[in-house]
């Protein structure tokens, strides 16, 4: 038996390659939308993939469930009470299958969304009573379960699921042994859930022993903590859940090699018609110039889930990225149903060079810079875009909070006049400027603090700082 994890850090997505030797079969689970990886590996391994599951319709990113069926001719399968506008094989309750030394047996395990599953995994060489591991989908995390709240606006509430969860997780996965090894489908920094850990996998025991959501508790107190604190989503969320469960365009890899480099002529024209501008340099390059009007989401973050939250998945998209990495972004914006791309600036940044009157710059201010205009007799109004639970744990004194991920739907309450964004550490700070710069059409009064509260913190833990 062969089973394998790929993790897509940009995403904290994980996916699994099953494969069983004896009978050259391979099972892909929750793939993601560029699907060589799994060509590439069943081929080395000499493997046919013939089955593809989906644990449930994923919110945060475009599965490659039909680009793999295409590719290889397999079976899609999903939990019972999924609704597809393709064809599927429901996988449902004690359903098995069995290859040579292989078996994947489902739960159904309503909670995360009413289709969700599980599938246990079991090594026949090894032992074949008891499971070798789980894949758990969006069920169950490192550190966490998933998220019962991202239903609600198709008219499922989170309590109902919050319940459904409960039961999933104490009916169906706790009674698993300890030693069983656990592989979610998403790890730290997902907005799946809200405390997952670093990790990628580990065993039931440790889960049962530190995991805050499995401690013994009332089904009415677990609703309410799970439920609670949860970070906004970004709008993408509901159309990539939609999607996936749609017959729909599929991914071709090559045809994103083949972007079009478009020289500055070329690239103004499609703005003129209606593309969105993505800047996908790092905020300190962006901030240096840029494009009026652009939307600044640095590729050396997490690229795919804020642009999700900031573009417009209707219109087309050209891009201004650095040296050799327009390709790049065009495959991580597909991976979340962003396949608008109308191409790339030729040059980069530097394709600006014949209209040197388009470039604008923004000033980043640093702590200190901060500190002095707050202590000023016209101090400037700060926007904290940071999730709700890091808020808690600190902010600058008198500065307003709207979630980046709410920005786009809440740009009526930002305030006029002098601004100054801030996070973390500085990434989503510059995404936010110049979404507000955007709908102000001017970067004029606007700045972020550079570094983010990190920073903040490093300049008022000095000695005497005050």
């Amino acid at each position: 038996m062969i089973l394998e994890q790929h993790y897509l850090g940009c995403l904290s997505q994980a996916s699994y390659l099953i494969g069983d030797e004896e009978t050259a079969t391979a099972i892909v689970v929750d793939p993601r939308r560029d699907v060589g990886v799994y060509l590439h590996q069943a081929e080395l391994l000499g493997l046919t993939i013939r089955h593809i599951f989906l644990t449930h319709f994923h919110a945060d990113f475009v599965a490659g469930h039909l680009e793999l069926r295409d590719r290889c001719n397999a079976t899609i399968h999903l939990g019972p009470r999924a609704q597809a506008d393709f064809a599927f094989s429901p996988f449902g309750e004690s359903d098995q299958l069995e290859f040579g030394q292989l078996r994947l047996r489902a739960l159904e395990t309503p909670g995360h969304t009413p289709e969700g599953i599980c599938l246990l995994v079991y090594d026949l060489a090894a032992d074949r009573e008891q499971p070798h591991a789980i894949l758990t989908g969006d069920t169950l995390f490192l550190g966490d379960v998933g998220r019962p709240d991202l239903m609600a606006s198709v008219g499922t509430t989170a309590e109902e699921l919050g319940e459904q969860l409960y039961d999933s997780l104490h009916q169906k996965i706790l009674p698993l042994p300890d030693s069983t090894l656990v592989y979610p489908g998403h790890g730290a920094g997902s907005l799946c859930g809200k405390a997952m850990s670093q990790e990628t996998y580990g065993t039931l025991g440790d889960q049962r022993a530190t995991n805050y959501a499995l401690q013994p508790m009332a089904k009415t107190n677990f609703v309410r903590l799970v439920a609670a604190a949860q970070p906004p989503p970004p709008a993408y969320f509901l159309r990539a859940a939609r999607l996936n469960g749609q017959e729909h365009g599929v991914l071709v890899e090559d045809d994103l090699r083949a972007l079009p480099h478009l020289e500055i002529d070329a690239f103004l024209h499609q703005v003129e018609e209606g593309a969105q501008v993505l800047d996908g340099r790092s905020p300190e390059e962006f901030a240096e110039l840029h494009l009026p009007g652009s939307f600044n989401v640095g590729l050396d973050g997490r690229f795919a889930t804020w642009a999700g939250a900031v573009l417009d998945p209707l219109r087309p998209i050209v891009l201004i990225a650095p040296p050799g990495r327009a390709g790049e972004a065009a495959l991580r914006l597909a991976r979340v149903g962003l396949d608008l791309v109308a191409g790339s600036l030729a040059g980069g940044i530097d394709g600006l060079g014949a209209r040197p009157d388009l470039g604008v710059c923004v000033q980043r201010l640093d702590p200190a810079g901060l500190k002095s205009s707050l202590d000023s007799a016209s101090p400037p109004q700060v926007l904290d875009v940071r999730q709700p639970g890091e808020r808690e744990v600190d902010r600058i004194p008198g500065s307003q909070h709207i979630p980046l991920a709410q920005l786009p739907a809440r740009l009526g309450e930002v305030p006029d006049g002098p601004l100054v964004l801030q996070c973390a550490r500085g990434y989503r700070s510059m995404v936010a400027l110049s979404l507000v710069a955007a709908d102000r059409g001017s970067c004029a009064g606007l700045t972020d603090l550079r570094g983010g509260m990190e920073a903040w913190h490093g300049l008022n833990d000095l000695p005497g700082s005050g």
